[in-house]
């Protein structure tokens, strides 16, 4: 049900404008997840490094740079290991660059004969965590942990190649593996401090990007406000005109009425004049005042009702759309019914409307609905109740406007009535409208009083502890 009821929802909402000069993404901005073209990418980049690691593998097994390589299915796993956990670097960036890392670790240790491909996929996997990890400082300790023992373990490599060089190589000679070692060393150092830096700027640059889509719609939003107004402002300066030509209109059929009733025993000729002059400005004003009505109505409520054909006897259609749209409703009416004014009866048609509006919007389908109308002497009363929908499983609820409640509380107090809401226990919503009616003439149509005497005290003893 409605959370119009909050003091914080009914306070001033910043123009688009104002929204603007406040940094629409947050510092905690998180970026949204990967969709799936870019799931799809991935898993194409990891299939084709895949292919990439074989070939570069057998490649370097015809040069022939260690004695003892790896056999072919160590070495095929370690490749995989190191390139198709690439497929879910998105989803999963931070495991993937754990995985991706291990597997350099074993091409390394185990002389798989392969380190071009292993040393891109460690690349790829250290900039994915800075540009796709949603917890800023998680991914800069990931990857501060992994580049720091990463370097470790490349110097720790470097210590046992140098240790275990003949005493010639450590008076200043160098073999090709320490070489090898160093070589490795340099690159990783590149390789890492590159990955860092171009992952945390794509991450702050989608940032930007976000912001820039930010500011676009709050300058849309702005724009069409500006333009609804400007046409509202031209609408309301035509009608005024338009009112000018209509008093004028009355005015003069005033004066000829009473020039007409003046001359009428003595002159019907020219008071029939004046009586056809009168008709002929009463069509004229009646024509002005349709022109009015087709200037401050807007194009999409051509389409709508007539306000005049709508009242408390439509409550019952209200109450249709409202099972087909998966409410449970109930109706009642307490009392003898009476004749309504026809704003008294489109007030209370509005109230309910809304107020089924909101128990969609907020309670949503399966919430059970009670709508009670109730007669008195010199009063009506519309109550309506909701047991609180997916608010009573979940806890949720959509964000209001904010301009509901008022809304209606400003319909009654216009006549005089008084509006009542708030939450009911153990969980629901009710809202009660009372308005002050005159005498009945009649009963309107379709209006079922409740049976059996007393039904009036008893569906107020039953919502009565809801407030």
């Amino acid at each position: 049900m409605p959370t119009e009821q909050n003091p914080a929802a009914q306070e001033p909402q910043p123009t688009p404008g104002q929204q603007r000069e406040q940094d629409p993404v947050p510092d905690q901005w998180v970026r949204r997840r990967p969709t799936s073209d870019e799931a799809r990418t991935d898993a194409l980049i990891a299939a084709v490094m895949f292919c990439l690691g074989i070939l570069a593998l057998t490649l370097f097994r015809m040069v022939g740079f260690y004695d003892d390589p790896a056999g072919p299915v160590t070495s095929l796993l370690c490749i995989a290991l190191g390139t198709v956990p690439l497929a879910l670097r998105r989803l999963y960036p931070t495991l993937t660059l754990f995985v991706v890392a291990i597997a350099m670790v074993f091409i390394a240790e185990l002389e798989v004969p392969e380190t071009l491909i292993i040393n891109i996929a460690v690349f790829m996997a250290i900039y994915t965590v800075g540009a796709w990890s949603r917890d800023r400082r998680r991914a800069v300790r990931v990857q501060t942990v992994v580049v720091v023992a990463m370097l470790l373990w490349l110097f720790s490599a470097f210590l046992r190649e140098t240790l275990s060089v003949e005493e010639d190589v450590l008076a200043g000679e160098m073999t090709p593996a320490l070489a090898y070692w160093l070589y490795q060393l340099l690159i990783n150092l590149l390789y890492f401090a590159g990955a860092v830096w171009f992952g945390h700027h794509a991450w702050g640059k989608a940032r930007t990007e976000a912001r820039l889509e930010e500011q676009t719609e709050a300058l849309q939003a702005e724009r069409a406000v500006v333009a609804s107004q400007a046409v509202s402002l031209e609408r309301l300066r035509i009608a005024r005109e338009l009112h000018d030509s209509v008093a004028h209109h009355v005015s003069l059929m005033g004066v000829q009425a009473g020039a007409a009733r003046t001359l009428l025993k003595t002159d019907d000729a020219a008071a029939e004049d004046f009586i056809r002059q009168i008709e002929s400005s009463a069509r004229s004003s009646v024509s002005e005042m349709q022109s009015i009505l087709g200037v401050l109505r807007d194009g999409s409520a051509e389409a709508e009702e007539p306000a005049s054909a709508l009242g408390i006897d439509q409550i019952d259609d209200l109450l249709a759309a409202a099972r087909t749209a998966g409410l449970e409703t109930r109706y009642e009416v307490h009392g003898e019914p009476k004749a309504l004014r026809p704003v008294y009866s489109l007030t209370l048609y509005r109230i309910a409307q809304e107020a089924l509006t909101n128990i969609r919007k907020h309670a949503g389908e399966g919430a059970a609905t009670d709508v009670r109308l109730r007669w008195r002497s010199a009063s009506v009363e519309l109550e309506i109740l909701d047991d609180g929908g997916r608010r009573r499983h979940h806890g949720t609820a959509q964000p209001s406007s904010g301009h509901g409640l008022p809304g209606m509380r400003e319909r009654a107090a216009a006549l005089g009535g008084s509006f009542d809401c708030g939450p009911r226990e153990p969980t629901g919503f009710f809202i009660r409208v009372d308005l002050p009616v005159a005498e009945a003439e009649a009963v309107p149509a379709g209006v079922r009083p409740a049976s059996g005497a007393g039904a009036d005290e008893a569906g107020r003893n039953e919502s009565g502890g809801v407030s």
